[in-house]
């Protein structure tokens, strides 16, 4: 299901039930899983490897010599997980030294004209919305989504079911299950909607509430508002999650 209008290196590996449709490119140091389709006008450079399932649309770039002055020409590589959808004109790179890889998992749906750069580590089921930039070394945790036009600052940590909306520019960490919106980007309060259709009690959404009030309306520093949800927050995953995270953080959470 190679397209013979389609440049394959010989020495690639692709899976089985493969579609590589005309005018593809494919270099050798390149591994496609069972199940993919490559569409037009699509490069897959060395360094990249496609689990299962993944369809790539037109003109995107995948595997990307990185945008960075410390990259040597060190082979590194790119590695995308199963069930992924990387619409038309992406570019993803890899990463920048030997032993380093961008990393992108399960079940995430990049979309169209989207640049992801070196050292960048996504989770599962992550949404990416149109034109957003996301600089290098940077974190989705599992399940966050990105509006359209959204621009992360290097080394930035976004937390799990965070919401970024469209158009801002975030150049600190996004804690797990907020909003953010605005420029300059603020908390813009819980994920509420996306929490209760994906099964989070309203008792969890709550106590997540309650945190982020210590957080981002009380007057204390972030170590005493760790302390202040550990004393008056009934602990769950989901409030380990806050503390651990604004706890780590190391370029401090946007406020």
């Amino acid at each position: 299901m190679i397209s013979p209008l389609a440049c394959v290196d010989p020495e690639a590996k692709i899976g089985k039930n493969v579609t590589i449709h005309p005018f593809a490119y494919v270099e050798k140091d390149v591994v496609i899983g069972d199940d993919c389709e490559i569409m037009p006008y699509v490069s897959i450079l060395n360094g990249t490897r496609l689990g299962k399932n993944n369809k790539v649309y037109q003109n995107s770039v995948l595997g990307a010599i990185p945008q960075d002055y410390h990259y040597t020409g060190e082979a590194t590589e790119l590695v995308i997980g199963d069930n992924n959808s990387i619409r038309e004109n992406t570019v993803i790179a890899r990463g920048t030294h030997t032993g380093h890889s961008t990393q992108i998992g399960d079940d995430n749906f990049i979309t169209e004209r989207v640049h992801i750069c070196h050292d960048v580590v996504i989770g599962n089921k992550c949404v990416v919305g149109i034109g957003s930039t996301i600089a290098g070394e940077c974190t989705l945790d599992d399940c966050v989504i990105l509006a359209g036009a959204v621009i992360l600052h290097q080394y930035c940590h976004v937390g799990s079911w965070a919401l970024v909306q469209g158009g801002c520019r975030i150049s600190k960490d996004v804690p797990p299950y907020v909003i953010m919106n605005g420029n300059p980007a603020e908390y813009h309060g819980v994920n509420s909607i996306v929490l209760s259709h994906k099964g989070f009690t309203d008792r969890i959404i709550r106590h997540i509430g309650n945190a982020y009030r210590l957080i981002y309306q009380g007057n204390f520093s972030l170590q005493d508002a760790v302390l202040k949800i550990r004393d008056q927050i009934p602990m769950s995953d989901e409030i380990r999650n806050i503390m651990d995270f604004v706890s780590n953080s190391k370029r401090g959470i946007v406020k």
